[in-house]
């Protein structure tokens, strides 16, 4: 290969005369260390020629010379194959490898983290806020249809693209998780399934208690008792955004939407959020539990009881340690 570039170095050695040089020094110069002193990521835009882009690494400070690496482009017949996108560069790359980047295609490949429990619109924004992804969402997708995860993409990715590959991959793993589901559950449809994990998801930040919460749910929906889950309220409150700034109230419990389940019975009619895969596993197969309660810790986890009398007492249990926090 370096056979080769030298030869096309020597084809446009008048060119290199032109400039004061050696066909050799200018070698030389194409393949040394450049002045980068850390690793950066340059954008390349589409339909730029090589001279625009030679300044355009000369002015970020990417290699020595535009014109060098012009010729050396040129000279190794890579006029057209230098592609847009977003890449990095390594530090100190000489002008020669810079070339083989721009030329492989290879771009820059950036990380979006969908958390669990967004709503889908929360998703969007957050969508809508990450650089490099392009395009109109036609539709914000119904809550409970995208999977929370790591997805990467390069500059210019469809925004629409994405969310069909969340979709796509909700699907893929729900279809997975239900054929392991307990034999025990009386969900009729996935659907419901994700209904569920929706509000498990809500219930807790902790992978070890999602099980177990998932258990007291089924356990009241058996014996026809509401859910009472107050995400559901926050759900309904905030207009179906999910996210309220402030403390629930007693009237809050008591506004009519058919996802408030201190209102209704059963569960609610669609998901409040979009549930990860943990959350999904726990309402497939529950802990083995007779509770029906559960109530805050103060912790970050719950205390849960089978009646009401042992309820009584948690929920006093937490409003004392919360009130000595206070104090303190």
């Amino acid at each position: 290969m370096r056979h080769t570039v030298v030869f096309y170095f020597l084809i446009i050695f008048i060119v290199v005369g032109i400039m004061g040089g050696s066909v050799l020094s200018t070698y030389s110069q194409f393949v040394a260390e450049g002045p980068l002193e850390s690793e950066k990521t340059i954008l390349i835009e589409a339909g730029r020629s090589v001279r625009k882009i030679a300044k355009q690494l000369y002015r970020e400070g990417i290699i020595n010379s535009p014109a060098v690496f012009e010729i050396g482009v040129r000279a190794s017949g890579n006029t057209m194959n230098i592609k847009a996108g977003e890449y990095s560069i390594p530090k100190r790359s000489s002008s020669k490898t810079v070339m083989n980047i721009l030329t492989s295609g290879k771009t820059y490949i950036r990380k979006f983290v969908v958390p669990e429990g967004l709503t889908s619109i929360q998703i969007v924004e957050l969508m809508d806020g990450m650089y490099g992804l392009m395009g109109e969402i036609e539709k914000i997708p119904p809550n409970g249809t995208l999977m929370p995860d790591t997805y990467w993409y390069s500059y210019g990715d469809s925004k629409q693209d994405l969310l069909i590959y969340m979709q796509n991959s909700m699907k893929r793993t729900l279809d997975e998780l239900w054929a392991t589901k307990s034999k025990t559950l009386s969900f009729k449809t996935p659907e419901e399934a994700v209904v569920m994990a929706s509000i498990v998801e809500k219930e807790t930040a902790k992978d070890s208690e999602r099980s177990h919460i998932a258990a007291v749910f089924h356990n009241r929906l058996a014996k026809k008792m509401k859910l009472q889950s107050d995400p559901t309220v926050i759900f309904a409150v905030t207009q179906e955004r999910g996210e309220l700034k402030r403390k629930l109230t007693y009237s809050d419990l008591r506004v009519q939407h058919p996802s408030n389940t201190y209102v209704i019975a059963g569960l609610p009619d669609k998901p409040i959020c979009n549930p990860g895969k943990t959350a999904l596993q726990a309402v497939l197969n529950p802990d083995s539990s007779q509770d029906l309660y559960f109530v805050a810790d103060g912790k970050g986890g719950h205390i849960f009881a089978k009646t009401y009398a042992e309820h009584e007492q948690n929920v006093a249990a937490y409003r004392k340690f919360m009130n000595a926090q206070r104090l303190q």
